[in-house]
């Protein structure tokens, strides 16, 4: 027990090691030398976590900027954390090692279902699991679940969606992609289902969209043909104008003795590094896991692909990130504004799910319905992930958790499949 709960916290909880693991064994299993073994391993390790340092950079600028965005407009509502959910969850309930047993779970049932059903996807982002563990075993146990029936049950739910979400999203990223080597493995799918077909309906409409990807600038703009240009000319205004807004007194906390207007100009270029790194880190990760997961494909799970984090997209389109963020948060302004009038707590909009979630939406977006597409889809995207947290979020409450929600959708969905199990049994006197 005591080996099963060390890997489980110390393994399963670390997705560089479980890539590197993956990667380690698809080339094994094609019985490639020791040389390219161990130079395949390393270097799918070394690139997910360069992935993974540029993600970190960009969360802390987009940690300040969000703190600086609430208090320049004073807003006040539930934060959507599942972080939160995560930390209260294991100290205040003691579900520590259910979610740990549970992650595991849904690990296995994935490779199963990959197995023997037509959908042979195997989820690979590790932190997302562990939050699909968490709402899974915590809205089994409010039915009142325990023990092994409680862990089962998570893992059977959790590992259904870890199989069928990449399935659902696979037909958009093969249009994104021009290939079916990767799949989408982040619990926002059902986010990017609904904004792709907002995207298409509107390509239904007038004249046909040009892409996002093929904007045409005057010569003397071209140097935001660029990628990190254009990033940078969007992102340095909007974290000056939200400081400028804030003042100092509000950024005092993060500047320090640096006057809060540079900090801000800094912060927005941190933002741009973090981006530079993060996409080398999948153009790395990329050229490695791909040809080591053929071995999986051809022993375990034949014909399985990977299914990864939501940047390995955002090489395809860049400037569909940029302008899917930018429009997502304008939807979740909307959304957060629109809740009340539905009868539904006020949820603040998420600055990193709005990047990384928005940015996603609108690679999606533009794949169907160009630029058009992007604006109206990504902007009813943000109305979407506000909705939607905001739904579950009395349901967390009678659970026992104030002033919490989820981001991922596809985990708030998770809770809605047990409610709706809490329902069925409730017809049937249960």
């Amino acid at each position: 027990m005591a080996l099963l709960e060390f890997i489980i916290q110390n393994v399963l909880t670390q997705a560089a090691v479980i890539i590197g693991l993956i990667a380690c064994l698809g080339l094994v299993l094609q019985r490639k030398s020791l040389n390219d073994i161990v130079s395949g391993t390393f270097k799918t390790i070394l690139g997910f976590l360069v992935l993974a340092a540029g993600s970190s950079v960009m969360q802390s600028s987009l940690a300040y900027f969000g703190e600086m965005f609430n208090k320049a407009f004073g807003l006040q509502g539930l934060v959507a954390s599942i972080e939160g959910i995560n930390g209260q969850a294991m100290n205040e309930l003691g579900l520590g090692s259910e979610i740990a047993l549970a992650l595991a779970g849904i690990f296995i049932v994935n490779i199963i279902l990959a197995r023997v059903t037509p959908f042979k996807y195997i989820f690979l982002t590790g932190q997302a699991l562990l939050w699909e563990a968490t709402l899974a075993i915590v809205f089994a146990w409010y039915l009142g679940l325990r023990g092994v029936t409680l862990i089962v049950s998570a893992s059977v739910v959790g590992g259904a969606f870890a199989t069928f979400m990449p399935a659902i999203a696979q037909p958009f990223v093969r249009r994104i992609t021009g290939d079916d080597d990767i799949a989408l493995g982040h619990f926002c799918t059902l986010g990017y289902i609904f904004t792709a077909g907002v995207s298409y309906l509107t390509s239904r409409i007038g004249s046909k969209s040009r892409s996002a990807e093929d904007l045409e600038l005057p010569q003397g703009l071209a140097f935001l043909q660029d990628t990190y240009m254009a990033v940078g000319c969007v992102m340095i205004p909007l974290y000056l104008i939200i400081a400028a807004v804030a003042g100092p007194a509000a950024a005092a906390r993060y500047a320090g003795s640096t006057n809060y207007m540079v900090f801000a100009f800094l912060q927005a270029m941190q933002f741009v590094v973090g981006l530079y790194v993060l996409l080398a880190g999948v153009r790395l990760l990329l050229a490695e896991i791909v040809p080591a997961f053929q071995g999986i494909s051809m022993k375990l799970v034949p014909e399985a692909k990977p299914a990864l984090d939501c940047p390995v997209l955002f090489a395809f389109a860049p400037n569909s990130v940029i302008l899917g963020f930018i429009f997502t948060t304008l939807g979740s302004i909307i959304g957060m504004f629109l809740t009340p009038f539905l009868g539904l707590p006020m949820i603040l909009p998420g600055v990193m799910s709005n990047f990384f979630a928005g940015g996603t939406a609108g690679i999606f977006a533009n794949a169907m319905g160009g630029r058009r597409g992007v604006v109206i889809g990504c902007i009813l995207h943000g109305i979407f992930i506000m909705i939607v947290p905001a739904l579950l979020a009395p349901m967390l409450l009678d659970a026992g958790f104030v002033n919490m929600t989820v981001t991922d959708v596809d985990t708030a969905f998770t809770g809605f499949f047990f409610m709706l199990i809490r329902a069925i049994m409730g017809l049937f006197g249960m």
